[in-house]
């Protein structure tokens, strides 16, 4: 349905139109008073939008009637767009001394022509207009505003509230949950297919299913891909590779694919989930499972469906048919949503509601978009009106549940509509940046201003808030800091979206498209580019375009005639690692909001005259590595709110066009993330104050990017006068060469996570007295010796939970400040007994051979490792623990240090002969023990025989150690017997309590007996 987005647009149009806008255009070009009149032409059908938008559902005269005005709305907001970019390319031009050509174009006889010609096509596009409103009125349509009070309720709820509910799956779990722990001899794998139609929630019991830790125990590697259309085996493969090692997976013929495959599974028990599998071909279905018998036995294969066809194919098993959820249930997650859990005390509110659910057939997804439409209508007035009129007349079709989500778009405000649309320019299961998404949707001028408190960008995310509420998006991830950061749609949503896309000027071109409606103004390819002239083949008029997506292409340049999609708002050619400049008549482009160049990493640098975007909102140039400078002029962008990196030139004296750290002074809305590259090439470390009044930066790199001495003194200033605004979260200093870190280090009370790494200081700041730091990476501090508490009774890291302290090669100790009046005659001592990490969940110590002693962490709960430390620390680590387990024993209610440790990793230690016993013994929780190349451990400690909850014990490297586990014949089995998963020496032992070398200890019996 194109008329949320219509009227969307027409409201852009009389926007553009503000008493403001059009007197800028009286000034240049004297053709207000046309303007005026279509202004209020536009504004006269937009009024009846809404009323049409009702109708055309059953008029097929109306529906014809908003196909033909779109098509005149769409030209005519070009023609304002025009108007307005002229507008501004003679702010740009006006603003700097002007040529000859230039003063020429803008003089007045110029601009009479500009104003005689414009004024025939406003005539032209009033006159359709009035043809157009003429038929309306045969119609009857009635004059309607949009509500807009659904914004502002949403705005009471807080984004925690959105509703993530699973409710009357737990039986579905259990079934499939037997099903993959069960053995089966007949094939080492197995496959399990879940089928059922769209919308009940295949994917999400899957997601379940696969983060059980029930699961995670009986797996050694667990693999999740989204297959979709089109079931090619090579990808598959492909992102088979990229589930297991969590990084995209490199250009490889098949062959070399399924050889990195055979390492990654065979002779493994893994499991796969293929999740939305619509392949129905068996042989290409044989081919892939081919490469995948490899796997030990018990390894499983989960397959999500909609296709019973399909679920047979692939099946070793009867496949599982998901059922839609019991009408109690059906009930109770409506009630979740709609009413916040409450029962309605109104009987004929009850009646009304389970009938509203009845018409859901049980379909999770069904459920939760109509609830989310009623939870902001009044039950005993709304909700009988919304079920007379609206949902009982929708088709009823337990196997289709998109007209009733239908039915929930429709019921979005006009804006959010246009938002939702937009969504259709990404690819199935795509992982969504909700940052550049709402962005994209800012550039597009989706976003009104409201004249509450809130910032443009509060507004922007509360849109997608919005939708997220209503189950338009899913799968939402945060980040560290607890920021939404990511999103999937459902399958369902994302056809949802495809469909109202249809006809509204926004593309996804695939490789097959011969050809693309004139009218698209909004594009991106789900298929690889190798040239920059197959970006034109099938777009009939590019001229329009005013959303270009082209990321991972592999083009070399970026055509010069860029410069002619002056409508152009959103660019993003990220992640093209052929580019090596961008063209400078880009800067042409004065529309433009969004450009994205991340990860381009052959970039060296920007276009010369950026200034001149002076729209410019939005910079992505992170990953830029071989950027060498920013432009001059980048400070008289102050628009700008993004800025990923800023690098310092290398020799900013030589070049007219290089910019240094001035200008961010002028960048006081910058917000998100910066990364200041290279400042070891300051020349003057003279700064004036850049930071500090950039209150909404959430986090700050400072980077110097050489190792040399030379320049370190102006190095030292620029880091010291980079002081930060103290609403900052994170901070990471990186390649510092200064001895002491930044005074202001310290005051930063709202920090986070701090990284340190490959610095030179030899003194840490109090950062233990920083009350919201939860993450503290050190990596690298060479000269770092010891890190020092001082003051007495003071606050220690009260909330810090990781803790990874690398290569610190000359790190002795943590000590504790005392005073000169203290009667002990050195300044400082250990305090073992003062000194406790409160909240630490994880600890990392890797690379730090002198380290003998570390302050206790009673609530370490996840992991320690330790590698490449002495044999004191570990020694101290496990002493502490057994001290303070005595102290405390008295207090049944206090738990024993590391008590709750789940995952213990002792690796490289050379020097360790032995584990010390008394500590071992208070794991009560360990899960998963790995002890690797520590050559001179001989045994391990009876007392491991104590650890009921050890699943995994992995022993590799350890010759000493290898023999004496390696089988029912070593010392130390007795001790390990009852762990279920036991591998010595990168050979499995035992899997799931069953013995694996019985067959082959015979056989060496037999042998000798011979």
């Amino acid at each position: 349905m194109a008329e949320g987005v219509l009227f969307d647009i027409a409201g852009e149009i009389i926007r553009k139109l503000s008493p403001q806008a059009l007197q800028e255009i009286e000034v240049c070009w004297g053709v207000k008073d046309e303007l005026q009149k279509l202004k209020g032409t536009v504004s006269r059908i937009r009024a009846v939008l809404l009323d049409a938008e009702k109708k055309s559902a059953l008029n097929e005269q109306v529906k014809d009637w908003l196909g033909k005005l779109q098509e005149i709305v769409y030209d005519a907001d070009d023609l304002i767009d025009d108007f307005a970019t002229e507008a501004l390319q003679r702010r740009v031009m006006t603003g700097n001394r002007m040529t000859k050509e230039v003063s020429l174009f803008f003089s007045s006889s110029n601009r009479l022509v500009y104003g005689f010609k414009m004024g025939h096509k406003i005539k032209a596009i009033r006159k359709r207009l009035l043809e157009i409103d003429a038929d309306r009125e045969s119609f009857n349509l009635e004059v309607q505003n949009e509500e807009r009070g659904y914004t502002t309720k949403v705005r009471d709820q807080t984004e925690s509230s959105v509703p993530e509910v699973v409710i009357g799956r737990e039986g579905d779990k259990k079934a499939i949950i037997d099903f993959l722990l069960a053995s089966n001899s007949e094939e080492n794998v197995s496959v399990l297919s879940i089928v059922g139609i769209g919308g009940l929630g295949k994917t999400t019991l899957a997601q379940f299913i696969f983060n059980d830790e029930q699961v995670s125990k009986r797996f050694e590697v667990k693999l999740w891909v989204c297959v979709s259309d089109p079931f090619d085996v090579k990808m598959i493969v492909k992102k088979i590779l990229e589930s297991a090692r969590g990084t995209k997976s490199e250009e490889l013929e098949l062959e070399a694919l399924k050889s990195h495959l055979g390492e990654i599974i065979n002779g493994k028990k893994y499991m796969l989930v293929l999740d939305d599998v619509w392949n129905e071909n068996r042989e290409r279905w044989d081919s892939l499972k081919k490469l995948l018998v490899g796997g030990s036995g018990g390894s499983k294969i989960l397959v999500t469906t909609r296709s019973t066809r399909v679920a047979n194919i692939a099946s070793t098993v009867e496949p599982y048919v998901l059922k839609g959820l019991s009408p109690t249930e059906s009930w109770s997650l409506f009630l979740r949503v709609a009413l916040k859990g409450q029962e309605p005390k109104d009987s004929s509110v009850k009646k009304t509601g389970e009938e509203i659910v009845s018409k859901c057939v049980g379909v999770p997804l069904a459920i939760k978009t109509i609830a989310s439409i009623l939870c902001f209508k009044n039950p005993e007035t709304e909700w009988p009106v919304f079920l007379q009129e609206e949902l009982s007349k929708i088709a009823q079709n337990e196997n289709d549940i998109l007209p009733t989500l239908q039915l929930s778009y429709d019921h979005l405000p006009s804006h959010l509509k246009h938002c939702f649309a937009f969504c259709a320019l990404f690819p199935k299961d795509y992982v969504i940046r909700v940052k550049k998404l709402i962005h994209l949707w800012a550039a597009q001028g989706f976003i009104e201003s409201s004249s509450s408190s809130l910032c443009d960008e509060d507004i922007e995310l509360q849109y997608f808030t919005e939708l997220w509420w209503r189950s338009f998006f899913q799968e939402v991830e945060r980040d560290e800091l607890g920021n939404v950061e990511s999103c999937k749609m459902h399958d369902l949503m994302h056809y949802l979206a495809t469909s109202v896309a249809a006809g509204k000027g926004i593309c996804r071109i695939n490789s097959e498209e011969k050809s693309v409606d004139e009218s698209v103004r909004h594009v991106s390819f789900d298929f690889s580019l190798y040239s920059s002239q197959q970006i034109t083949t099938g777009l009939s008029n590019p001229l329009k375009l005013r959303t270009f997506f082209l990321p991972c292409a592999m083009i070399e340049k970026v055509s010069n005639s860029i410069n002619r999609l002056k409508h152009l708002r959103y660019l993003n050619v990220s992640r093209n690692d052929e580019i090596v400049a961008l063209p400078n008549s880009i800067t042409n482009l004065q529309n433009l909001q969004v450009l994205n160049v991340s990860d381009c990493s052959s970039l060296k640098e920007l276009p010369k005259d950026i200034k001149k975007l002076i729209n410019l909102r939005h910079l992505y140039c992170g990953g830029c590595s071989n950027l060498t400078h920013m432009p001059r002029g980048l400070g008289q962008l102050t628009s700008l709110r993004t800025l990923t990196w800023f690098v310092v030139a290398k020799d900013n004296s030589v070049a007219k066009n290089v910019g240094g750290l001035n200008e961010l002074n002028s960048l006081n809305n910058l917000r998100g993330s910066l990364a200041i590259r290279k400042l070891g090439y300051v020349k003057n470390g003279i700064i004036n104050p850049i930071l500090k009044d950039k209150s909404l930066l959430q986090s700050l790199s400072l980077s110097s990017d050489r190792d040399d001495d030379a320049n370190v003194q102006s190095e030292e200033m620029a880091f010291q006068n980079l002081q930060s605004h103290p609403n900052l979260k994170e901070l990471m200093l990186r390649s510092y060469r200064g001895t002491r870190f930044p005074s202001w280090v310290s005051s930063l009370t709202n920090l986070v996570n701090i990284q340190l790494r490959f610095c030179r200081c030899q003194h840490l700041p109090p950062l233990y007295q920083i009350p919201s730091l939860q993450k503290l990476e050190i990596d690298g501090l060479n000269d770092l010796e010891y890190i020092e508490i001082e003051g007495q009774g003071t606050s220690f890291f009260p909330s810090l939970k990781f803790l990874m302290l690398r290569y610190c090669r000359k790190l002795i100790e943590w000590r504790k400040k005392r005073y000169e009046d203290d009667s002990d005659d050195s300044t400082v001592v250990p305090s073992p007994d003062l000194l406790q990490f409160p909240c630490l969940s994880r600890f990392i110590c890797e690379g730090c051979p002198n380290l003998s002693w570390i302050p206790q962490f009673p609530s370490l709960d996840e992991d320690l490792e330790l590698r490449k430390v002495s044999v004191q620390l570990v020694q101290q680590i496990f002493t502490t623990s057994i001290s303070s387990s005595s102290s405390s024993s008295s207090s049944s209610s206090i738990s024993p240090p590391l008590s709750k440790l789940k995952n213990l990793q002792i690796k490289e230690i050379e020097e360790l002969e032995s584990l010390p016993s008394d500590g071992l013994q208070n794991l009560t929780s360990l899960h998963t023990l790995k002890i690797t190349s520590c050559p001179r451990l001989t045994s391990l400690p009876r007392e491991i025989y104590s650890l009921t909850s050890l699943r995994e014990l992995e022993i590799d490297d350890c010759p000493l150690l290898n023999e004496r586990c390696a089988n029912k014949k070593g010392a130390d089995w007795p001790f390990i017997s009852h762990i279920p998963n036991i591998e010595v020496g990168y050979k499995r032992i035992q899997w799931e309590s069953r013995y694996l070398l019985e067959d082959e200890e015979k056989t060496s019996t037999a042998s000798e007996m011979e």
